[in-house]
């Protein structure tokens, strides 16, 4: 049994998005071109933060951070996509499915560590401005960084190492176009229940974010309303409406697809719902950075504007 489970888990078939020849070269195309726009998107709000002294705050920084997560999120499932659209056989070795595992992971709990980071970074400066300088300094900033990639990476290390200790004696044929732990649970032969409990408790713990980001936004809102000017309360708005947004997009997706029963996994709904929060949210979220933020846009222009007047030999 052992020889058979080994054979069988040597290696697992991603099926992708759509079982029609005819689609592969178009979805080839719209996911490069998504995952192009990512890149150079994020690319381009990293460099504009690190150019610009004005954006040298704790506000910028964690949203560089975000950045750099939306690459990485992205540069985990994408590449494989694209590889496997143009590919007959579908494979990914079982080292390349738990490794890809983990480094998305990793990803999805840093954005969602980062969420609350940024909440309370916003709620520090409109509840408690004359605090600010004092509370989110580089070192509490550096510390707040460093420990959300620790409990990211721990988080990923736990469900990765859980999940690879099972044995895969049914099919191994992964319906999905990545290795996503509800998916590759349900090839195993080995009782889940175990992993199902520590996704559902540990991942409980992770809900913390969340609930620093309602309990900031509830204070936010109170204060913004007790402003008397509606110029005041549109500028303290405007500060903290594009994270607002990423909240809304990160938070509405991510409880759809793991904050519910196994047996209700729908799997080309959750394909579809996949592709939003891995492919879609990091290649809006630059957009809806740069639309809203005039200090991002300036220095995203100004790094445009210093490339075109690069001289070329």
């Amino acid at each position: 049994m052992e020889d058979s489970n080994q054979t069988a888990a040597a290696e697992f078939l991603l099926l992708g998005l759509s079982y029609r020849p005819q689609d592969k070269v178009l979805l080839f195309i719209v996911f490069l071109s998504m995952y192009m726009i990512t890149i150079l998107g994020n690319a381009m709000i990293i460099a504009a933060i690190a150019q610009d002294s004005k954006l040298h705050n704790p506000m910028y920084v964690f949203l560089g951070s975000f950045s750099c997560v939306d690459i990485c999120l992205a540069s985990t499932t994408v590449p494989k996509l694209l590889v496997n659209q143009l590919s007959i056989r579908k494979s990914i070795s079982f080292t390349g499915c738990f490794t890809q595992m983990y480094f998305f992971i990793s990803a999805v709990t840093m954005e969602n560590l980062l969420l609350g980071v940024m909440a309370y970074d916003r709620y520090v400066a409109i509840c408690r401005p004359l605090h600010y300088p004092n509370i989110m300094t580089k070192r509490m900033c550096t510390l707040m960084l460093a420990l959300s990639g620790l409990m990211a990476c721990l988080h990923s290390l736990l469900h990765t190492v859980l999940a690879s200790e099972l044995s895969f004696c049914r099919s191994n044929q992964v319906h999905h176009f990545f290795c996503d732990l509800p998916p590759v649970l349900k090839l195993s032969c080995s009782d889940t229940s175990f992993n199902e409990l520590a996704i559902f408790t540990e991942g409980s713990v992770l809900l913390s974010p969340f609930l620093l980001t309602t309990f900031s936004y509830i204070h936010i809102v109170r204060t913004i309303l007790k402003i008397r000017s509606v110029a005041g309360r549109h500028k303290a708005f405007s500060t903290c409406s594009s994270h607002l947004t990423m909240v809304t997009l990160f938070y509405g997706t991510l409880f759809f697809m793991y904050f519910r029963p196994s047996s209700s996994y729908f799997l080309d709904y959750d394909k579809v719902v996949s592709v939003v929060y891995t492919v879609v949210i990091p290649m809006m979220n630059p957009f809806i950075y740069s639309l809203r933020n005039k200090d991002v846009l300036k220095a995203i222009h100004k790094v445009i504007g210093k490339k075109s007047r690069t001289p070329t030999s």
